[in-house]
């Protein structure tokens, strides 16, 4: 069964028998919301794969960057003829050192890097409106967002939000630690797994990559 965030505030107060009157729903909402940053942190998943497309500006190297970024992907640029072409990621400095005129517009652009907390730079500066298509992973949904209902991972992975909202639950009640250590213990099982199938399984072609086999442990015969 999916959670809602009354159930898993439900969950949490039974799991550590602490009613509301220590755990409020404020104090759970901040504990559900350390773990779920937790998870999104250790694994990316590819609920929050997303894409933005935009023109580049004619003389103007620099690229607002989209305000739910948590990291880019990766970066393409389309040009008048239709032609699509990656950008290569690099760093400020080496942008520095390839293109120290950048107010002078110059070319189709062939590097990136991150600028700052808000752009992104391309090099060298572009001289037309080229299209970009921007594909980065984006600040997940949280369950304790006001008009939230459910989201990817309380809907599919249920034990891992609730192993983790325990964690960080036990945390602020300093309760025993025989607990804590066997909640984290469950957390860490929970969070491999799933980093195992968002980052692995999901990612993978059965026909190109084969099928994932486990080994099978087989006694020599005596």
């Amino acid at each position: 069964m999916a959670y809602t965030l009354a159930n898993l505030q439900d969950d949490i107060r039974n799991y550590t028998e602490v009613d509301s009157s220590v755990l409020s729903d404020s104090i759970l909402n901040s504990i559900i919301k350390n773990a779920e940053n937790t998870i999104y942190r250790e694994a990316d998943s590819d609920d929050n794969r997303f894409y933005a497309t935009s023109n580049l500006q004619t003389g103007n190297r620099y690229v607002t960057i989209p305000s739910d970024l948590r990291f880019i992907r990766y970066a393409q640029l389309t040009d008048a003829s239709g032609n699509q072409v990656f950008l290569e990621k690099k760093d400020t400095s080496y942008m520095a050192a390839y293109y120290d005129t950048p107010g002078t517009q110059s070319g189709l652009p062939k590097y990136y890097a991150n600028w700052d907390a808000n752009y992104w730079v391309v090099a060298p500066t572009p001289d037309s409106t080229y299209l970009i298509t921007l594909a980065y992973v984006k600040q997940p949904d949280t369950i304790t967002a006001s008009d939230a209902t459910t989201t990817y991972v309380s809907n599919k992975y249920q034990d891992l939000l609730l192993y983790g909202s325990l964690v960080e639950a036990y945390g602020y009640l300093k309760g025993p630690a025989d607990m804590l250590q066997y909640y984290e213990g469950s957390f860490n099982r929970a969070l491999q797994s799933y980093a195992i199938e968002q980052q692995g399984r999901r990612r993978r072609d059965e026909w190109q990559d084969g099928a994932l086999r486990t080994p099978l442990k087989s006694e020599s015969p005596s």
